[in-house]
């Protein structure tokens, strides 16, 4: 299998040969075009690493940390990491750059590079291009032993996002306090298992169960944080108790919520309730994903906000909020971007937020997730044959749905009355993806059996 090479990085598996799996000559030449595009950024050469606990993460580090030294870059290594983190740690620490070394929701097999701008965001496409261009090229040079790199190691990053988060004016911690919640939480044995934890207790959460939080690498299910995926979780809720649950995904950029009847909300609905308090607090503008629920879009009209959707990418995301100076965004998975304190998807800034809600308005879980709009969305993969002409397999759709409003700018989405179909090739692995939302499950998957009849002949199996 070819690496997977897109805005949202460079994914492959681990073991095989080289531009086939991620290889360590495959991250050496990865870290050595992003370094030398890096160099050619304005200000220091410093660049900020951190990484994931699946058990390639500590091998993948020391060859990033190498290359950028033999290019002659200082390297900050926080080790044990979230992607959120490293995001906020690389303008802190005024570096050019940042490398989250994680495949997110991709099982244990699997690594990456996430390669992040001087802002600490996701560099953008034509960066990329960039990057993996210059990976190919044979003809890169490195510093002599006098202008190596130094490389230094920084703890206690986690606890500097939190006090951050923390300081954030609409994070009300008198409040959670006197809530005294009690919340579980399933952090796929990743370095969420550090932040979650320590979190809750900065805010004063009254009662913590710890469900798989040992940043060992060693996933106990699929880390995606999908309904099936989250069993014990929601048992464990339902059984003990609790107020809610949450879940993360490995990198800690995505965050779901159990409530407190062990059902859960459904990715889409972190998002919307992040967007409602903080809407309600400051009204303005939200931006989502293409493949992001309609409800956010309706909650942000409630308060006479735009709401506008964007290509399925944190990049397009974040770009969209800049140049509408939306005061919320993200994407329906989960991943809350909340600028007020930086422009990335961030789980522990969702908590927060989503804990304060629930204590300003004195509801439960459930209680809350009644008061939007109901809307259920199913998601497949779908296994592609391989060698599948992607564009003529979207061109037969955009045809046999052309009396329908739809946006190709991502794949194909098709608008009908308070429902939507969308069908995209994915960033992150080799399938393409197919969503549908309505108001009922019945109606969404009646949309997914009409589309799958006219692109059976092109895919090998659902997921």
């Amino acid at each position: 299998m070819s690496l997977i090479k897109s805005i949202s990085g460079v994914r492959g598996t681990i073991g095989g040969k080289v531009g086939d799996a991620l290889t360590p000559i495959d991250v050496v030449a990865l870290t050595t075009a992003f370094g030398r595009w890096l160099l050619k950024q304005p200000g220091n050469k410093t660049v900020v690493i951190g990484r994931d606990a699946r058990p390639s993460g500590s091998i993948i580090s020391r060859l990033v940390s190498s290359t950028l030294q033999s290019l002659g870059m200082d390297v900050i290594d926080l080790g044990l990491s979230t992607t959120p983190t490293v995001s906020i740690a690389v303008p802190q620490e005024q570096a050019c750059g940042g490398i989250v070394i994680t495949a997110s929701h991709n099982s244990a097999e699997w690594n990456a590079l996430k390669m992040l701008n001087g802002d600490g965001e996701l560099i953008d496409a034509v960066a990329a291009a960039e990057v993996f261009a210059g990976a190919t090229q044979q003809d890169h040079s490195f510093v002599p032993v006098e202008q190596l790199g130094q490389h230094t190691t920084q703890e206690g990053y986690i606890a500097k996002h939190i006090a951050q988060i923390m300081a954030l004016p609409l994070v009300d911690v008198p409040a959670i306090r006197r809530r005294k919640f009690r919340i579980a939480v399933d952090a796929v044995n990743s370095t969420g298992g550090i932040a979650v934890p320590q979190l809750l207790q900065a805010l004063g959460v009254a009662h913590i169960t710890a469900l798989y939080c040992q940043p060992n690498g060693q996933f106990p299910h699929n880390p995606e944080p999908l309904p099936a995926h989250l069993t014990a979780l929601a048992h464990t809720v339902r059984s003990g108790a609790h107020d809610l649950g949450v879940a993360v995904d490995p990198d800690v950029d995505r965050l779901v919520v159990i409530d407190e009847n062990g059902m859960p909300w459904g990715e889409e609905y972190t998002l919307v309730a992040a967007a409602d308090y903080v809407l309600r607090h400051t009204p303005g503008n939200t931006v989502s994903n293409l493949s992001s629920s309609q409800a956010l879009k309706e909650i942000t009209e409630q308060y006479d906000g735009h709401h506008a959707s964007t290509p399925v990418g944190e990049q397009y995301v974040v770009a969209k909020m800049k140049a509408t100076q939306a005061v919320i965004g993200g994407e329906g998975n989960g991943g809350v971007i909340y600028p007020a304190l930086h422009y990335g998807r961030d789980a522990l800034a969702g908590i927060a937020l989503l804990l304060s809600h629930l204590a300003h308005t004195e509801q439960t879980a459930s209680t809350l997730r009644a008061t939007y709009p109901n809307y259920v969305l199913v998601k497949h993969k779908i296994q592609l044959i391989p060698d599948t002409d992607l564009a003529t397999l979207l061109g037969t759709i955009r045809q046999q749905y052309s009396a329908y409003p739809m946006n190709t700018e991502d794949g194909v989405k098709i608008l009908f009355e308070k429902a939507w179909i969308h069908l995209r090739q994915s960033n992150t692995e080799p399938i393409i993806r197919l969503y549908a939302e309505a108001e009922t499950e019945e109606q969404a998957n009646h949309l997914v059996k009409q589309l799958r009849q006219q692109i059976s002949s092109h895919c090998v199996s659902y997921l």
